[in-house]
């Protein structure tokens, strides 16, 4: 039983990796990451709202209505998300100015979506918020790792310290988009080579092909073509 629990939030640190492993939340990922304290706060503040809001949809998943589901997690998560963003507001200001509207738009991450649709919907309370703590370990470990390399190569810096920018040049290159799109690519490409090495399937689409909530987006469009064909 303990090694059951350890799983669930062991999944995504590693084995299922919302970043690196079902490339989920890549839009924050490449936005934010220019500094590495950015990552922090942003994927601190992505696994507050993934454990709270996995917390309440487990313990309001034989509530809520299956027809109207996805509005009701939506409502949900946007309410924790409003409390998040006021704390930072209030006691992080200025990691509120860096992350701008990549905060209040955690509303719509597709990682906490997918973890609400796809595991707190069917799971009791405890797996369900030891599955969003992972999670969200996870992404903000890939926040982090990819804030400090475009950091240290783009301002020669970690942090805010300077490092190396009164020595060597700095990348400038690796703070604007390019520069964000090679270190991630790296980064899956790292992930994959491991995944390989440990006898696992390489993450191989960047599309709906790799999305958790492919089934559910799926059975939204059919039920929305199955009532414009009623009327």
């Amino acid at each position: 039983m303990k090694n059951k629990y350890l799983g669930y939030f062991t999944n995504g640190l590693i084995k299922e990796n919302p970043v690196l492993r079902l490339v989920l939340g890549t839009c924050p990922t490449l936005a934010i990451t220019t500094a590495a304290i950015n990552g922090i706060g942003m994927g601190l503040s992505a696994t507050m709202v993934l454990v709270c809001s996995n917390l309440a949809i487990s313990l309001l998943r034989n509530i809520i209505p299956d027809k109207v589901r996805i509005p009701a997690y939506i409502t949900i998560i946007a309410g924790f998300v409003s409390v998040v963003q006021m704390l930072v507001k209030a006691f992080l200001p200025s990691v509120d100015s860096a992350l701008g509207i990549y905060l209040p738009l955690i509303v719509v991450n597709c990682i906490i979506l997918a973890r609400a649709e796809m595991f707190a919907s069917k799971n009791s309370v405890l797996p369900s918020v030891l599955d969003g703590l992972g999670m969200g370990i996870g992404f903000t470990a890939v926040l982090t790792l990819m804030g400090m390399i475009r950091e240290f190569l783009g301002a020669g810096s970690l942090f805010g310290i300077t490092v190396t920018a009164n020595h060597i040049s700095p990348m400038i290159i690796f703070l604007l988009p390019p520069g964000g799109f090679f270190v991630f690519g790296m980064l899956v490409a790292a992930s994959n080579a491991i995944a390989k090495k440990n006898g696992k399937k390489a993450v191989e689409h960047l599309g709906c092909e790799s999305c958790p909530s492919r089934a559910a987006c799926e059975k939204i469009t059919e039920n929305k073509e199955e009532s414009s064909n009623e009327q």
